[in-house]
């Protein structure tokens, strides 16, 4: 994957350039640079004919290092309390110039590294005129605007005592404001963020049990010998869950692979009263004397997500091997040998980064043990269309509704494996999509006798009414939904609508990416001929014949 980038610094970036694209190679992605002139943002951001421009970058790096905020406030001989203010009147500038020329592209701006100047010691939050008082002020006005702001990321600053490290000599002799490992830790954290959004995220956390999950052996120590809650390492277990249970609130799936006794298993989460993950919050509970690999494979075709989405952690070294080993795509962290480290070092290997986040994922964990029903329902009954029937499944089909925008921005950014264009779009997009005359669009909602999945495929189609003509722009499904004849339900949706408005061809295309595979016979299985352009097809609507379907709506 190439991916253009800039980065624009207000020190010597030459460095950084280096560690980025050292970073980017470890993460497959090649990065194609345009590092701007030696501190002019203001120059490279307003300039027409920087070659900012020409770059056409999908991400710029504005770094600005505190070192060079601080003498531009020291430099300010008045309104120094409006510091904060007047910065982010100048970040807001920025962001607007570069949405009018590069409406796709992304601000990736890293929060400044506050440190206390000394000039008011600790009275600082007294002083509005100190350094102190601004910076924090002005970060603090970064997160509210970046909350509304679209094109605006904020990339937080690696640890603080990275930035206490500086190699003052440098600083001096070659406007080096950082040392290396801070950049190579911020590095990460913007490759992190680039993969998100370019839809390589991690969806799911496997967990290990015994001594991973709890210290000590269920089967061995019984409820009463496991240490998890408020007294000695047992605190270093129940801080460990508390995070897990947020990344789970956040919409990361969860699930067990544990070698045990299922009913053994099970006894901490029904009946300790310290634990904090519960029954309830795993998606896919798998405990036997089965290869932890094998299990993964299990969990991994109920879930229907990508190995490479998936981390499994395990406080057995061998354990980790031997999944290493047979599923090479699973993240399996090191964890070190002292649990006490164990949440520390999870939280800075930034293994949860995402490009975007809404209510529904919340609720990702309830879907997913519908399905798990589902899957049981599908292997007593041995007919497959006997099973569709009786799944009584519904869709709703609306056009973009401003309550479904931010979901269905999301699925254009999340969406990879049925994802016929790979075409992402961000929630203003949406919303000019939503208000145009000139395409039909399809926000598509189901729900079955065991729930709701709620919103699970976005189409776009663009109409050509001079010409008689339309053009699949987008059409993208949750794999949660594979097999359930969605696909055919919406083109028979489509076509309908085509035909009343006189339209006599529709075309399509399949831009092939690592992960989409599974669509590169969609558009034939519909019905479409393959045209003489590689990876374009059409079809008439005049002769198109109905699907068979057993959706309702």
């Amino acid at each position: 994957m190439t991916i253009n980038i800039a980065l624009l610094g207000t020190y010597a970036t030459q460095f950084f350039t280096k560690i980025l694209n050292k970073n980017g190679i470890k993460r497959g992605i090649n990065l194609n640079f345009y590092e701007g002139n030696y501190n002019a943002i203001d120059l490279e951001i307003i300039n027409p004919m920087s070659p900012l421009y020409d770059l056409n970058p999908e991400f710029i790096v504005i770094h600005e290092s505190d070192l060079s905020l601080r003498d531009s406030f020291y430099n300010t001989s008045s309104n120094r309390d409006l510091f904060a203010e007047n910065k982010i009147e100048k970040i807001k500038f920025y962001t607007e110039i570069i949405r009018q020329k590069l409406p796709k592209a992304k601000i990736l701006y890293p929060i400044i590294s506050n440190q206390n100047d000394g000039v008011f010691g600790n009275y600082f939050s007294k002083v509005k005129q100190s350094f102190t008082y601004q910076i924090t002020k002005y970060n603090w006005l970064l997160m509210e605007f970046a909350n509304e702001c679209d094109n605006l990321i904020l990339i937080e600053s690696p640890s603080q005592d990275l930035i206490c490290k500086r190699d003052w000599t440098q600083v001096v002799n070659a406007d080096l404001h950082f040392t290396i490992d801070f950049l190579d830790q911020l590095a990460k954290k913007i490759i992190y963020h680039i993969q998100a959004s370019k839809g390589q995220f991690t969806k799911c956390l496997i967990l290990d049990l015994d001594n991973t999950l709890w210290g000590g052996i269920i089967g061995d120590d019984g409820i009463e010998g496991i240490q998890i809650g408020s007294i000695g390492i047992g605190k270093a277990f129940y801080r460990l869950q508390k995070w897990i249970k947020e990344l789970n609130r956040r919409g990361i799936i969860l699930a067990v692979c544990s070698k045990n006794n299922p009913e053994v298993a099970k006894l901490p989460f029904e009946k300790h009263s310290e634990m904090v993950i519960k029954l309830d919050d795993i998606a896919v509970f798998v405990a036997n004397w089965s290869s932890k690999a094998d299990n993964i494979n299990y969990i991994q075709k109920i879930l229907n997500i990508g190995f490479d989405s998936m981390v499994f952690i395990d406080d057995n070294p061998a354990e980790r091997e031997i999944v290493r080993q047979h599923i090479p795509q699973v993240i399996v962290p090191d964890l070190p040998e002292d649990p006490a480290l164990y949440l520390d070092y999870l939280i800075s290997l930034n293994l949860f980064d995402t490009a975007s986040y809404s209510l529904n994922d919340s609720i990702r964990t309830k879907q997913y043990q519908e399905e798990a029903k589902r899957k049981e329902l599908a292997t007593s009954i041995t007919n497959f269309d006997d099973y569709l029937k009786s799944l009584d499944m519904v869709a709703t089909v609306t056009n973009f509704e401003p309550s479904e925008f931010e979901r269905i921005a999301q699925l254009t950014q999340r969406s990879n494996q049925f994802n016929l264009r790979t075409i992402r779009y961000n929630i203003n997009d949406i919303k000019k999509i939503a208000n145009s005359p000139y395409n039909l669009k399809y926000a598509v909602s189901l729900k079955d006798k065991f729930g709701d999945y709620g919103l699970i495929s976005v189409v776009i189609i663009d109409i050509d009414e001079q010409d008689y003509t339309a053009k699949i722009d987008t059409w993208l499904m949750s794999c949660r939904v594979l097999k359930r004849g969605v696909e055919f339900f919406i083109h028979n949706k489509i076509m309908e609508e085509l035909l009343k408005k006189g339209i006599k061809i529709l075309n399509g295309e399949f831009i092939p990416t690592s992960k989409n595979n599974l669509v590169s016979n969609l558009l034939t299985e519909l019905g479409f001929n393959k045209t003489k352009n590689e990876n374009f097809y059409s079809i008439e609507i005049s002769k198109f014949i109905e699907h068979k379907t057993f959706i309702k709506n």
